[in-house]
Order: structure tokens, then C-alpha cells, then sequence
């Protein structure tokens, strides 16, 4: 599971407009938040006015708590307030397009780009897979493959990220 949680970043400019549990659901589904991040996530949505006796329950829940018990709590919570988890492909596209939002805004480095994990995501346009191409399966390829072009390298998958984040977005609505 990667740990890329980053619903807790409010002053981030890729941070999203939609509420902390919703977006945490979504990454969560596409394996991108720990879950000792989500009774954070939980005490968060208590501050905003979201209220279930599950989503107390699980802000209460230490982060060294059994991850079993928090992704139970998690669903059971989602549940109470009648967020629907996504469907794992579209939730694990909205990551792969959040991420670029992240690159774009300066917030990610090369060294978190790099990961296996997004080959695997089934892209649907031209600019999900524009982007896909051009991330190394692990930080080692990055100097192994790309040497001296290193700065050529980062300008294409900047100019990728940015036209997959200019594209209408995958995810939650409101």
C-alpha cells in the first residue's frame, strides 16, 4: 500500500475540493492512504459537521491501532453516511490524475513518481497514458535510464501531467 495519503494537507494547491472523507474513500479504494491516516481523516470530517457513531468511533482509534479494525470502522462509517466506495479501476484512475496535479504543483518528487504500481493502472486516454509511460518503476531506473537527460525527462512528464490534469476530471462529484 502506498503512502500517499495526503488529505491532510489544506493549504496544498492540488488539494481537493471535495470533503476529506470523500476524497479519502476514493484513495483509499485505489490503495493510496494508510489506514492509520484514516481516524485523522475521521476527526476531520467531525470538524467539518459529518457525524455517525462510527465516525467517532474511528477518530477515536489510535494510529497504532489494528489496521483490520480501522478499515472496518472506515466502511462502516462510509456506510452511515452514505458515501459509496468507488470502483477500483476509476478510483485508482483519480489517483494516478491526482498525483499528476500534485507533480504539477511542485508538491511531489521525481523519487515519489517512481513506482511499478502505476504501470498496472488500466488508462483510458491518451494523456493517462502519456503520463504512465513516462513514470520508472522504481527510483533506481531513474538514474539507470535516464542519466544526463534527467532535465529533458522531467519537462516531458511535466508537460504529461499537465495535460492530464487540464483534462475533465475522474473522481468524486458534488
Amino acid at each position: 500500500m502506498a503512502a500517499t495519503d495526503d488529505t491532510s494537507e489544506p493549504d496544498s494547491p492540488a488539494r481537493s475540493a471535495c470533503p476529506p472523507l470523500v476524497e479519502a474513500a476514493w484513495l483509499y479504494q485505489a490503495d493510496q492512504v494508510c489506514p492509520e491516516d484514516l481516524p485523522m481523516t475521521a476527526a476531520q470530517a467531525l470538524a467539518m459537521g459529518m457525524d455517525t457513531p462510527t465516525l467517532c468511533e474511528l477518530a477515536g482509534l489510535p494510529r497504532h491501532a489494528d489496521p483490520r479494525d480501522i478499515r472496518d470502522a472506515f466502511e462502516q462509517a462510509l456506510e452511515e453516511l452514505r458515501i459509496t466506495l468507488p470502483d477500483h479501476h476509476l478510483a485508482r484512475r483519480y489517483a494516478l490524475r491526482r498525483m499528476a496535479m500534485r507533480f504539477t504543483a511542485g508538491e511531489v518528487d521525481l523519487a515519489e513518481l517512481a513506482s511499478d504500481e502505476w504501470s498496472e493502472v488500466r488508462v483510458e486516454t491518451a494523456e493517462e497514458q502519456a503520463f504512465v509511460a513516462l513514470l520508472p518503476p522504481c527510483t533506481c531506473c531513474i538514474e539507470y535510464t535516464l542519466g544526463v537527460d534527467e532535465a529533458a525527462w522531467r519537462m516531458q512528464l511535466q508537460h504529461a501531467a499537465s495535460a492530464l490534469v487540464s483534462r475533465p476530471t475522474v473522481g468524486p462529484r458534488f
